[in-house]
Formats: structure tokens, sequence, C-alpha cells
């Protein structure tokens, strides 16, 4: 409720409240309603429950980067009857469908606009398909936006710009995704691996046009967790490949090669360390590598470093 300072209640001269959610002009000292006729702002109608309330808003007030119009344009809805129930007429069910197509050619115009309808739902087809957070598909569109506003991307693949757009903002987000798992949830299997090497092009260019502060580098402890998890290993078996991965960072290990093998390989020597039963099999069909990307990697470190693991005894307890 707001007071009106301008005017007055004419029976006892108090000051007046606009009651918005009833739509009247009470007096704040007698209660008398002086006008039941002001705008009503309020939902359509009230409830306790909060979802329904969510519902019955007149308006939101949240826009999205994940849409070329930021979610604010007001569509015309298909049906039969009008607000109060009654069925329209044909005449009238004709005019609102010319009007109805008419608004979404006027929605979309330039070539420009096109093709960012075709790049952001795309984004939104694989941020689904590859069950990723809401988050990744907002930073996603944005850095598409930037990318837009800078260098021409007319004629390039719409998959593959997408999958490069997701990859850098899988980054920014900190969810660990590779390249190949993104092309997988936008195209069929047969193109992965061409579609994959066009996305890691775009996303050198990518890059090299945004500078290297939009795609800052996921440490191998996130690849280590993430396998670990994936593949239910034991939590010591975990801690022990992030510490053999913490004190052999310095080294030359991962130049060049795929975080996957690397932190497979430290899994799988903390795991034999341990006297932990855990197949290469298990771990490269979770990791996407091969068994002797595995034992490569293995022998790499083995033949770098010494590594000494001290057991603690247990006491067994009678």
């Amino acid at each position: 409720m707001n007071t009106l300072e301008t005017q007055s209640c004419p029976e006892c001269q108090s000051s007046l409240v606009d009651d918005s959610q009833n739509g009247e002009i009470i007096c704040s000292g007698c209660g008398v309603v002086v006008a039941d006729q002001i705008a009503d702002y309020g939902p359509e109608s009230k409830s306790s429950n909060l979802e329904e309330k969510m519902k019955l808003a007149r308006a939101t007030g949240q826009t999205t980067y994940s849409q070329h119009d930021l979610g604010i344009t007001t569509e015309i809805a298909i049906g039969t009857k009008d607000f109060s129930g009654k069925t329209i007429s044909s005449n009238v069910a004709n005019q609102m469908h010319n009007l109805r197509k008419w608004q979404q050619r006027v929605r979309v115009s330039s070539p420009r606009e096109r093709r960012l309808v075709n790049v952001l739902t795309r984004i939104g087809d694989i941020c689904q398909n590859i069950s990723l957070p809401k988050n990744v598909l907002e930073t996603a569109s944005i850095v598409y936006r930037n990318l837009d506003e800078k260098i021409d991307v007319k004629g390039k693949s719409v998959a593959s710009i997408s999958a490069a757009t997701i990859y850098m903002a899988c980054k920014q987000c900190d969810v660990v995704r590779s390249l190949d798992e993104i092309c997988e949830g936008s195209c069929s299997p047969n193109e992965v691996k061409a579609k994959t090497k066009l996305a890691a092009r775009y996303y050198r260019t990518m890059v090299m046009e945004m500078g290297t502060a939009t795609a800052p580098i996921i440490t191998m402890d996130k690849y280590i967790s993430k396998i670990a998890n994936l593949t239910k290993t034991d939590v010591r078996v975990e801690r022990l490949a992030l510490e053999i991965a913490e004190k052999t960072k310095n080294s030359n290990l991962a130049d060049g090669k795929a975080p996957n093998g690397i932190a497979s390989a430290y899994l799988y020597v903390a795991s034999v360390l341990l006297g932990q039963s855990v197949l290469q099999r298990d771990v490269s069909s979770i990791a996407g590598v091969t068994e002797v990307t595995i034992r490569n990697r293995c022998k790499e470190i083995l033949t770098s470093y010494r590594l000494k693991i001290t057991l603690k005894p247990t006491l067994n307890r009678n």
C-alpha cells in the first residue's frame, strides 16, 4: 500500500492509502473506500502455493540469453476460445493465424538474426542431450553473442561452432566435458570425428579472438575426480591419484596428451599401489581412451618418477 499525500479523505480529512492488491483507495483513518476503480497490478488470482503463484504472475521479469530476443517477446497463443471462454468465429481465427505468422516473420527478419536463432537453438539442444546445467547454457549463449560481434561466423558449421562454444562455457563454469562428448550430443556417430576436428579448429579461433582469459585451463584433479566418480573407485585410490598428480604437475607428462588418458593412468597406478582391483577395461571405457593409452601413460609415469608409499598398520581388536 502506498500513501497518497496530495489527496485526503472527504469524511475525516485523513490521508488516503492506495491498495493496489484490491484495486481500491481507502482512508487511513476511518477506512472509507474512496475509489474502487483503479488499475489492479496484482496477479490474475490468489494462491498459497509458490508454483501456482509463479504461473499466475503477470510477468516474471526474468530474461535469458539462450533466446535471440532474450525471452521478452509476447507470443500469440493458438486457441479457439477468447479470454472469456467463448468460441471465436472462423474469420477471427484466420485473422489470428495471419497475425501469428507475420509476428514470427517479423521477430526474425535479418540473416544475422536467423543465424543467431539457429545457433542458440542448437546450443540448447546439445545442453539438454548431455545434461548440462543451466549456467553452462547461459554462459555459452553469452560467449557466442560476444563472438558474433567480433568475427564473422557466416558460413561456419552450426553444429561445430555450437560445440566449440559449449566447450568454452564448460571450462568457464568448471564443468568437465570433453569436446568428443559434446559433439556426440550434437550429431550422428558417423560425423563425430569430423565435427570434433572442425569444432577444435573453431575453438582455437575463439581463443585467439577473445583472449586466453575466457578459456581457463581445467586442472588434472577435475578429470581424476570425474573418472573416479563414474567408475565408483575407492576414495583412498582417488586421494592417492590426486597426490601423485600434484607431485608430478611440474613435469611434461601431460604436454600434448589427452587429459583423460593421464587421469586414467594416475587412477590405475594408485589402485595398484593400494592393492585395489580396478580393471583397465573399465577405466578406459569410462574415460574414452584405449587400454594401450593407459599402459603407455603408466609406463611414462613409472619411468620418470620413483613412487614410494607408506601404509599404516591396522590394529585388530579382539
